[in-house]
């Protein structure tokens, strides 16, 4: 027996954004540690000034992440007066205005406020920073003037300005791609709720269609063999007689609420599938228990069904299923003729009815989905399906079922 492999315990795993946060605190414990002692030795700095500047310095991008206009204003604050309270002698030797940490926080801020907020919220502090370490120069004009030149200054204030720009810039983009991947993420999601909504209203057609392609024809059967037993049987009495109307009007009742529970299921813009197993050679027996019902059918069936694909057998027998069902409660009494020839190329099924007799007892149960659920079967095919009345009053219809079968269908076999 294989000695069963032992399951260590899962870590779990830290999510993005407690990462994000326990990055930016270290960062910003690490800017806070150099900067209080580089502003106090190298900038002359008293120390609780220091602290207290250094302080409101590096906690300003920890603070971006939830308020952003009290991290600026803090940040500012602090940036603006922390250049003011250097040493003349001191600030020579060193990159002012900005010195390295204070710069690196700046950059930090920058670029929180933007990926976090938005390009327009990163805007303002890198603006009023940039601005106001302008300032700090017209204030302090001796550390300007003793410095061996000028242009040390002019270089902090560019390079600071250029670096917190990229930082803007790269932030910018980052946070248009992470939202654009959430709106994707979202827009994946919708759409497999979507898929998964419309598998259900196919399946829901799929079954609506059924319905009404077994029961409905079943239910027509009942309907009129119970309307033509006192004409098919005139031994039977009256009370027999009454019982089979009840039934007959049982079995409308019945068709009626059926086609209003297939009005709930069928939706307009779902194509048909193809699911029963039944073919042409079982279009014998159909015809043979439309007969028992009283009704006179002529069948013709003509040229090799065998070699017709599985799919086209389905729609045919479904389609000559439907087309007797209406002969058969639209024109009680009246002659019906059904021919399927199967040539090289298609499969053509016509189901004709004659004008039904005028002392006919049958009462229409009103419009079905028979019609709708013929033609959505031929057209899934690439077939044709056409039904209209003829010359002499009666009702055809005649479709046409090529036996090359159309990618839908194949598509459709495959899943």
């Amino acid at each position: 027996m294989a000695r069963r492999r032992r399951r260590e315990p899962r870590t779990p795993r830290i999510s993005r954004r407690t990462a994000s946060l326990v990055a930016v605190c270290a960062a910003v414990v690490v800017l806070f540690a150099v900067l209080v002692p580089v502003q106090t030795v190298l900038y002359g700095t008293p120390l609780p000034l220091s602290f207290i500047l250094g302080a409101a310095l590096c906690v300003s991008p920890l603070l971006a992440i939830t308020r952003p206009r009290p991290a600026v204003a803090l940040f500012c604050g602090a940036a603006f007066v922390l250049p003011l309270i250097v040493s003349p002698t001191l600030a020579i030797a060193a990159p002012w205005p900005w010195s390295v940490p204070a710069l690196l926080t700046f950059v930090l801020l920058v670029g929180i406020v933007t990926f976090r907020h938005g390009a327009r919220y990163g805007a303002f502090p890198l603006v009023i920073g940039v601005v106001s370490s302008l300032i700090a120069p017209l204030l302090r004009p001796e550390i300007v003037a003793t410095a061996a030149t000028a242009g040390s200054v002019t270089a902090d204030l560019i390079v600071t300005a250029s670096v917190a720009s990229a930082m803007f810039t790269i932030a910018a983009l980052l946070a248009g791609r992470v939202r654009i991947g959430a709106e994707l993420t979202r827009e994946r999601e919708h759409a497999a709720l979507e898929q998964s909504r419309r598998a259900l209203v196919e399946e829901r057609t799929r079954i609506a269609r059924e319905l009404h392609d077994v029961i409905a024809h079943s239910l027509s059967m009942v309907q009129v063999q119970a309307s033509t037993a006192r004409y098919r049987l005139p031994e039977i009495s009256a009370e027999a007689a009454t019982e089979f109307d009840s039934i007959a009007a049982t079995a409308r009742e019945s068709l009626t609420e059926m086609r209003r529970m297939l009005g709930v299921l069928r939706t307009e813009d779902q194509t048909a599938e193809l699911a029963p197993q039944q073919g042409i050679a079982d279009v014998p027996a159909l015809v043979d228990t439309v007969r028992r019902a009283g009704v006179t059918v002529g069948l013709e069936i003509t040229g090799d069904s065998a070699r017709v694909p599985p799919t086209v057998q389905i729609a045919a027998f479904r389609i000559t299923q439907e087309a007797l069902s209406n002969a058969v409660r639209h024109a009680a009494g009246a002659l019906v003729t059904v021919r399927i020839q199967t040539d090289a190329a298609a499969v053509g099924i016509r189901v004709r009815n004659a004008p039904p007799p005028a002392a006919s007892s049958h009462i229409s149960t009103g419009p079905g989905h028979g019609l709708r659920g013929m033609r959505e079967r031929a057209e899934l095919l690439g077939g044709t399906l056409i039904a209209g009345s003829t010359p002499d009053g009666g009702w055809e219809v005649s479709a046409s079922l090529p036996l090359t079968e159309t990618a839908d269908t194949t598509r459709q076999e495959t899943s």
